[in-house]
């Protein structure tokens, strides 16, 4: 029995199970357009970024040839390409779910550390974490760490281990892409006095004031310190961190106030505001997660 054959089955139980799938070339690369195709001539797929006329009945137009139809994936029109196809990919977003790709070890111990457990599927140098839900697809959200979801597709490499969890408020963050920071002396915007965190906002912390402010403050140099880039990111994880030590309180433990501190630290760099809220926002949102 030839290769082709067992990618063509394997491509055929993953559309019955509704996983839209497409061929991939040497190269993890999804085969061409045809010539009427090319050069986007035919207008493109209908379920594209830009819908056009396209109905063509190759696997063109990359991502967007994805399909769970068994007769167009056994179609005339498909099986040339499937006698050099070297491996199967899907369509992660058709298929209502998120692939967090780690490029790396380094990458896979920060998810270990960050993310919440899922389903994890072995890759050639790191490892697909594959969460329920939808998203924006976007690359390089960080160091070793691309997000596949709608619009992308990934290569197949087999179910993997683990229960899959829903997608988290922490890899949304992750696609949030910051604006560029003003020049020096600008501000994305001025925000009012207000109050800094004390006992009087946290009748429920099981903390000291000096460890909370002590932690608070150090987080808060943290985000002040990243005046060229990342400053976002970094108030998104001081948020997490500093509200996962409050999990075991009966509270309240002043995290609204704690947030707003380090919004001002952000904007203070030229963070957008909206942009700062709602890394923060994610931030404690996801330590919330975490320990439940």
């Amino acid at each position: 029995m030839t290769q082709p054959i067992p990618i063509r089955r394997v491509a055929l139980a993953l559309a019955a199970a509704g996983v839209p799938v497409l061929p991939l070339r040497h190269g993890k690369l999804p085969f061409g357009n045809c010539r009427a195709c090319k050069n986007s001539a035919c207008g493109d797929r209908p379920n594209m970024k830009n819908p056009g006329p396209c109905r063509c009945p190759a696997p063109c137009h990359a991502w967007a040839a994805a399909t769970t139809d068994p007769h167009v994936i056994t179609s005339p029109a498909w099986a040339p390409v499937w006698r050099e196809a070297v491996a199967v990919a899907y369509h992660p977003g058709g298929a209502g779910l998120t692939v967090v790709d780690l490029d790396d070890t380094a990458a896979v111990a920060w998810a270990r550390e960050t993310l919440p457990a899922t389903r994890t599927v072995p890759t050639t140098r790191g490892e697909h974490w594959i969460y329920l839900g939808v998203m924006p697809s976007s690359n390089a959200v960080r160091p070793g760490v691309d997000i596949k979801s709608d619009m992308q597709y990934a290569r197949w490499l087999g179910p993997g281990t683990g229960r899959m969890a829903d997608l988290p408020a922490a890899v949304r963050a992750l696609a949030v892409k910051e604006d560029t920071t003003p020049a020096p002396g600008e501000v994305a915007s001025s925000l009012p006095t207000r109050a800094p965190w004390g006992r009087s906002v946290a009748t429920g912390c099981r903390h000291t004031e000096r460890y909370v402010r002590t932690g608070l403050e150090h987080g808060l140099a943290l985000v002040r310190a990243r005046t060229e880039s990342g400053a976002g990111s970094q108030a998104f994880g001081v948020a997490r961190f500093l509200a996962a030590q409050h999990t075991g309180c009966p509270g309240p433990c002043g995290l609204a106030v704690i947030g707003e501190e380090i919004v001002t630290a952000a904007v203070s760099v030229g963070v957008p505001e909206t942009y700062a809220r709602r890394a923060v926002a994610n931030g404690l949102e996801t330590a919330v997660e975490r320990a439940a």
